[in-house]
Order: structure tokens, then sequence, then C-alpha cells
């Protein structure tokens, strides 16, 4: 069986070496008699996506042709650190390419093993309860800004005291919308709102020309 091996270290320094889950690795495949196809390390945190981290990338990519028969990498966390929901998905993108996957320390997690459906069930259990939580948090955190008078989301540039002064600025000085729109870097449809809400005793709304 054609194994890649996948190692991975946070710092790129020196300070940290991936030849100790490497000599594991290397180990373990020629107890068993699988050949090693490539060894792909990253000196990243696993927290990156695969797109920051350059040899999982390609590892990944790889095993979309076939490259390989199976990924070993030392323990789950030197996979990935994303989170289960991102983890699980690269179990599953490897699952659909036909690529197995094991972990060297734990071996529940092992394609090959009884425990794979298991494992998978359980990660997508975890993810589920993930993006719950992140919701929950979510929520309670518009909670607490209503709480205080703020309302989620982007504020709106009419409602800002400072972008209304100048806005009273520009006009008092006789400037057309169009003009007023680019010296504020807002739209023309903005100075028209902001015409609206100005004081009915300030100059007359400006000339859109």
């Amino acid at each position: 069986m054609k194994t890649a091996i996948y190692t991975r270290v946070s710092k790129s320094d020196g300070s940290q070496d991936p030849e100790n889950q490497l000599r594991d690795l290397k180990e373990l495949c020629d107890k068993q008699g699988w050949e090693i196809g490539k060894v792909y390390t990253d000196f990243a945190s696993g927290k990156k996506s695969s797109d920051d981290r350059a040899a999982h990338k390609q590892m990944m990519a790889d095993a979309s042709r076939r490259k390989f028969d199976l990924v070993l990498f030392w323990a789950l966390d030197r996979f990935s650190r994303e989170g289960t929901e991102a983890t699980l998905r690269y179990i599953r993108i490897l699952d659909g390419y036909g690529v197995g996957f094991r972990s060297y320390q734990e071996q529940y997690i092992d394609s090959a093993g009884p425990y794979k459906d298991v494992f998978i069930s359980l990660t997508s259990t975890y993810a589920k309860q993930e993006r719950i939580r992140i919701s929950e948090r979510t929520l309670a955190g518009l909670a607490k800004a209503r709480s205080h008078g703020r309302i989620g989301g982007r504020p709106k540039v009419e409602d800002d005291a400072a972008t209304m002064t100048t806005y009273r600025k520009l006009r008092k000085e006789g400037l057309s919308v169009r003009k007023i729109a680019e010296q504020m870097n807002v739209s023309p449809t903005t100075v028209q709102k902001l015409a609206s809400q100005a004081p009915r005793t300030s100059p007359q709304t400006p000339s859109a020309g």
C-alpha cells in the first residue's frame, strides 16, 4: 500500500523538529510493509487552513489524483487544528477520493479499523455541537450589543453624527450632491439621505449637478 506521510510543527526557526514524528511514522510503515510514496511537512500552525499550509494543500491535491492509498499522520492535532468541522471535512474528502487515513497516536482513527464509522459519527456530532455553540455565542453577542444600545451589523453612514457634521459643512459651501459625495467618499444616494435627515432650518438641498 502506497502511503503518504504528513508531519507538522508550528515553528520553522529550528526550535521544533518534525524528525521525531517522521521517525515513528517511517518505523510503522516498515513494520506494516507499506511503501512510502511521499513525505509532506508543514512548518505552520495547525489552526491555519489548508490554503495556508502548502504541504497539506499539496497532499490533498495529490490525494485527489490517487497518488497514494493512505495518509499517515502522527496525531490528529498534527493533521489539523482548525476545529472539528474542518477536520471532518478533510477526512470526508479523503474518504471520497478512496484514500484512507490513520493516526499513529490514536488507534481509533483508522479508516481500515473497526472504529472508522464510529469516529466519523462522533466527529460529525462534535462538529454539529461546535456550530451550535458558535451560533449561540453570536446571538449572545448581538443580544449584549442591543442591551447597550448598539445594533449588530455595519452602521449606516447617515446615522453617524460626524458624517452629518461633515455633510452640513460641505453643504454650506454650496457644493453639489455629486461633489459632496466625492469629498465624503460615499454615494450620491447617501448624500440625498443625509439631506433628508438634515434640520429643516438648514440650507436647501444642493443640486445634483
